[in-house]
């Protein structure tokens, strides 16, 4: 255990963004130095508030399984590479984890049942931070291989994790990325100020001394075939996310000027690590309205405020939710509660329970503003409240309600493979399609969900396909996910 009585006399510290006024003027991550070297003067003391319970609820709030309690032990005893070696142990990918995900583990605490919980995303960060400073994440290539050979579709976090795990298993492993860079939405749809791209490329360095193979601008379905990945290759790992955005069909969504927020975000992102970006969609001087709550969302007000916008305003038709834990969510779940992100931090306005019912458009059809209903929910049902409705200001209207599935057209007709009814890629527990040789992980299977989920579907998904080709049981880990709903981004 920690320290005994860390969890009662030492209270709980999270990391400090730098000031507004100056993160708002770069792209910079928005703590001084990284997430991980802002902590480190506090964190073995905060490690130190974990009071190693008997069942450790942070597991089952984690679907990567974590050894938390491991790990912050290991810290306030200052065994760093101790720390690193457990942490690396569960998740491949700590340093995005540490900096993108929303922490579930933190909810499910044991601390947090009456007082504020561990700071383990911080300690997390720390660990994983310090250790590239200090060069002590090496690349671990496998010590022979199998002849076997894998085609992963997809660099995010779930083909990434995939493709990792199975490389060191031996096995020859080639990821196809249809965009110019590795990383999927972690290249082009995270934005500077969350996670630089620096902390990306490393660890991919660290994949290509250990044998992966990365080929961009490869379209699957379009310049490989389904049937030609079959030919090739002995397994196929479908990693292709859920990109199909939700759209928003009312009257003038044909205007000009109203973009889906991965057609705004992924411009933004390129020209802010120095690319030239041809008639690049800017919030510069422009009323924004941004349509939708989330994660998403609120990368698109971050990119708006930073490209100075006149104004910002974020939609939500659900209501405000509570600041404490409602009493239907009980703790160790993951509450709905509101929420404050670094660039909710930064300014703009945010409207709860309202519904867009039209755009309105200027005489050359671009978009001048929106009319907008205020809503309430009446048994389940949602209704709109009479005489509420108002106009809003926008030039800029960018749409961040989420995503319905997996691109249909392509290698997925093309393999054949079948669909839930949700629209996502069927699979069974060992991550395998109906389709002999075919195993899908992440979003494209899951629906649309949190980075630690991927990563935990990529690891689960690299040990059904391990044990597909060597035909006998994986030594690759495999997670025992939680059985909860997916968190939506």
């Amino acid at each position: 255990m920690a320290d005994p009585r860390g969890f009662i006399t030492t209270p709980r510290q999270v990391a400090e963004r730098r000031p507004v006024d100056e993160r708002v003027g770069d792209w910079n991550e928005v703590y001084p130095g990284t997430p991980g070297t802002a902590v480190l003067p506090i964190i073995s003391r905060q490690a130190g508030r974990c009071m190693d319970c008997g069942i450790p609820f942070c597991h089952s709030g984690c679907p990567l399984g974590n050894l938390i309690p491991e790990w912050n032990d290991l810290i306030w005893r200052d065994d760093w590479a101790g720390a690193l070696e457990r942490l690396h142990a569960t998740n491949n990918f700590p340093e995005f984890t540490g900096r993108l995900c929303p922490a579930p583990c933190e909810t499910a605490c044991v601390v947090g049942i009456n007082r504020e919980p561990v700071t383990i995303k911080n300690v997390e960060v720390s660990i994983i931070d310090r250790a590239w400073g200090d060069r002590r994440v090496v690349a671990q290539p496998a010590a022979w291989h199998t002849g076997k050979t894998v085609a992963v579709i997809g660099s995010g976090p779930a083909g990434l994790a995939a493709a990792q795990q199975l490389s060191r298993a031996g096995h020859t492993v080639v990821v196809y990325e249809r965009a110019d860079a590795v990383g999927g939405l972690m290249r082009y749809g995270i934005p500077e100020f969350k996670m630089e791209k620096k902390v990306l490329d490393r660890r991919l360095k660290q994949m290509v001394l250990e044998g992966t193979v990365f080929k961009t601008g490869v379209n699957i379905g379009v310049d490989i075939t389904g049937e030609q990945l079959l030919e090739r290759f002995d397994s196929v790992v479908l990693a292709i996310g859920s990109t199909v955005a939700r759209d928003l069909p009312v009257p003038g969504r044909e205007l000009a000027g109203i973009h889906q927020a991965m057609e705004f975000l992924p411009q933004a992102n390129r020209v802010a690590v120095g690319q030239e970006v041809a008639d690049q969609i800017v919030a510069t001087g422009k009323d924004v309205v941004i349509i939708g709550g989330g994660d998403t969302g609120a990368d698109c007000l971050g990119t708006s405020i930073r490209q100075g916008a006149r104004s910002v305003t974020q939609l939500e038709i659900m209501p405000v939710p509570p600041q404490g834990r409602p009493s239907g969510q009980p703790w160790p779940t993951y509450p709905m509660v509101y929420r404050i992100s670094s660039a909710h931090e930064e300014g703009g306005e945010r409207l709860y329970s309202v519904s867009t019912q039209r755009f309105l458009g200027d005489e050359a059809g671009n978009v001048s503003g929106l009319e907008l209903n205020e809503v309430r929910f009446v048994e389940g049902r949602l209704e709109t409240v009479e005489g509420t409705t108002r106009e809003l200001p926008a030039q800029l209207v960018l749409l961040a309600m989420g995503f319905t599935g997996p691109q249909r057209d392509g290698v997925v007709e093309q393999l054949g493979v079948e669909l839930d009814p949700r629209g996502n890629i069927a699979r069974d527990e060992n991550y395998a399609t109906s389709v002999d040789r075919v195993f899908v992980a992440g979003d494209a299977g899951r629906g649309q969900s949190l980075i630690v989920w991927a990563i935990a579907e990529g690891r689960s998904c690299a040990n059904g396909v391990d044990a597909f080709l060597n035909q006998r049981e994986s030594r690759l880990p495999k997670p025992i996910l939680p059985t909860e709903r997916p968190l939506a981004v």
